[in-house]
């Protein structure tokens, strides 16, 4: 279709499965290889995410990246798609490796938003050049949009539950999911992921909801 009324792609709904699962009963899936604007960092010693500087700027810039690829999607000329932005990831780990923040201070982070398959890098290229634009002349420091990047990532299969509450409270969650995984043969591998779908300065701690996910392998 040539301009016009855009194709609506409603991802949410598509991919259900892995972004909205059951709060009480914890499940093994399998996660394709999906294509996201993902950026690295690390939070300061001694700092909680919410007060680093450097994540909050992040978050920033991704959703300031996925809402312009969506309007422009929506409005280019050749076959036009509408579709909602998707919800902010988290990768974590240490420097140590595996995810038990108790065991250090340092927490490393790839955050990501998941991009539409019809996403092309030159898109993606054409995006990041109009958020420059846009920090220039807000006099906003765009260094942040070099380190961005749009990449495939495959998770393969994953043991997943949404944790309903405060982040606080998430290691008793945690503890249900090794304690699922042990029960199914498998044992946690890799970078603990964190998908957040609510937010936390405007809902209250107890109604957030984040998709808690870890890839697993067989023990």
């Amino acid at each position: 279709m040539a301009g016009g009324v855009p194709e609506k792609l409603d991802l949410k709904k598509q991919l259900k499965y892995l972004y909205l699962p059951a709060t009480k009963e914890c499940s093994l899936v399998r996660v394709p290889a999906m294509q996201f604007a993902m950026i690295d960092g690390e939070v300061e010693p001694g700092v909680l995410p919410g007060d680093s500087e450097e994540f909050t700027s992040a978050v920033g810039a991704l959703y300031g990246v996925s809402y312009t690829l969506k309007f422009m999607s929506k409005l280019r000329a050749e076959n036009p798609i509408d579709y909602g932005v998707m919800a902010l990831e988290g990768l974590w780990t240490t420097p140590e490796g595996g995810a038990d923040f108790q065991m250090s201070d340092q927490w490393l982070w790839t955050l990501m938003i998941m991009q539409p398959d019809h996403i092309t890098a030159a898109m993606f290229a054409a995006a990041l050049d109009k958020l420059r634009a846009k920090y220039t002349k807000e006099k906003q420091d765009a260094a942040l949009l070099d380190l961005m990047r749009l990449e495939r990532f495959e998770e393969g299969s994953c043991v997943q539950v949404m944790h309903l509450g405060p982040y606080a409270d998430e290691p008793a969650t945690l503890a249900r999911m090794a304690e699922f995984t042990a029960q199914k043969g498998y044992s946690f591998t890799g970078r603990h992921h964190e998908i957040y779908l609510g937010d936390p300065k405007t809902a209250k701690p107890e109604n957030l909801k984040t998709v808690l996910r870890h890839p697993v392998v067989l023990a």
